[in-house]
């Protein structure tokens, strides 16, 4: 049995301690796992994931990644992780080659690995060409594409992705969708947060449906049939029924 590499423990939070967003949150990613983090609007998966990467301070619960707590060892927990947000961060003042270098040199990644990894990204990407180009010249679409060739470049053991899709090209998104395939396989874990549930279906092994802050359903695509009654039921019928009008 794998050991969990992220586990969410009892986790509750939001952005005031009087008024939670979420509410007594469990949850594993193992390595080379792809979890889905599904829910309506609302549902609390960005504050779930901005209590994971430290952004929030959770009011109870626990979060550990290979048996680190950010609180215990901050520099630790946060070298073996990514983040593909999805709204980009980028620096008005530095190229694309710039936000690459300083985001290889904030993880300790030596200049030879760094080429060595940053040359078929760029080509995957088709962003070779825009490697000198600043980010007031970029599309969303280009913009998100730095974003996700920052986060590959760190070949971290925890990726956390939200919303990936938005903005990018259908390329983009198909040689996107192959690179996580490829870290998993190589036992990064993955957490996914979508609203493109056939994707999600497709990609995940196991899903988190949120609703209103809480666990709806979690596990597989069989286990959370089961749970919702609802045998053969594609990922999006079992969304519908769960977080929907069905399931209020």
């Amino acid at each position: 049995m794998r050991v969990s590499l992220l586990e969410v423990k009892g986790l509750t939070g939001g952005y005031s301690n009087r008024q939670p967003v979420i509410h007594d949150l469990s949850f594993t990613v193992k390595p080379g796992e792809m979890v889905g983090l599904i829910g309506l609007n609302g549902a609390g998966k960005s504050t779930t994931i901005k209590q994971i990467l430290g952004f929030l301070r959770p009011t109870s619960g626990e979060i550990r990644f290979n048996g680190r707590t950010l609180e215990n060892d901050p520099t630790g927990f946060r070298k073996q992780l990514a983040y593909i947000p999805e709204t980009p961060y980028l620096y008005p003042e530095l190229t694309l080659r710039e936000h690459l270098e300083l985001t290889a040199m904030a993880y300790g990644i030596p200049e030879e690995v760094q080429r060595e990894r940053m040359e078929p990204l760029l080509e995957r990407f088709h962003m070779k060409k825009r490697i000198d180009w600043y980010p007031d010249t970029f599309s969303k679409g280009m913009r998100q594409k730095v974003m996700v060739l920052s986060a590959f470049l760190l070949e971290p053991s925890l990726l956390i992705v939200d919303e990936p899709f938005v903005g990018l090209d259908p390329l983009a998104i198909h040689h996107l969708l192959e690179r996580l395939v490829k870290l998993k396989h190589r036992g990064t874990g993955i957490l996914l947060s979508t609203h493109v549930l056939a994707t999600a279906e497709k990609y995940c092994d196991t899903f988190v449906l949120l609703k209103e802050g809480r666990i709806a359903l979690k596990g597989t695509l069989e286990e959370m049939r089961r749970q919702a009654g609802l045998s053969d039921a594609s990922l999006n019928d079992i969304f519908i029924h769960a977080a929907g009008e069905e399931g209020t």
